[in-house]
């Protein structure tokens, strides 16, 4: 039997996860994920298959399987880490980071207001994948961002 397949957004995040019921779990008290689906190879230890919904949006995961790609793991900590972060617009980015702080993520750009109008900080989860989150406090005209820019990045 089969389950119907989510409505899936144009675009979805897969992440590989060195344990995807343990990341199943941290992105609930992290993030309030809800879980989707969780699909586990036969004897149940891996999952081959996973997604979760946060913030509206689809976040599909599986077990890292390195038996199948020639012994090399492709989590973030085996390949030192991620080039990639996933983004979170919130309502209340103060307790969304406090929540994920608490739940294990790891601050790697502090939560503060930013120049280009957003509350703005950077986490790492404990699989090594990054999440920036958000809330928007104001607009900001290109003239403002441009001389916030130069104030901040001289050349």
């Amino acid at each position: 039997m089969t389950a119907p397949a989510p409505e899936t957004p144009g675009v979805s995040p897969y992440l590989t996860v060195s344990d995807a019921n343990a990341a199943i779990d941290f992105y609930r008290r992290a993030f309030g994920a809800e879980e989707v689906a969780r699909i586990p190879v036969p004897g149940g230890k891996k999952l081959m298959h996973a997604a979760v919904t946060i913030n509206g949006g689809l976040v599909m995961m599986s077990d890292d399987f390195p038996e199948y790609a020639d012994g090399r793991s492709s989590t973030p900590e085996a390949l030192g880490g991620s080039p990639v972060t996933i983004h979170l617009n919130l309502a209340d980015v103060d307790a969304a980071w406090h929540r994920a702080v608490n739940a294990g993520a790891t601050v790697t750009m502090p939560l503060e207001d930013q120049f280009w109008g957003d509350r703005f900080g950077q986490l790492t989860d404990p699989f090594g994948h990054r999440w920036s989150l958000a809330t928007h406090l104001r607009d900001v005209t290109p003239e403002e961002i441009e001389a916030a820019m130069n104030a901040n990045f001289p050349e």
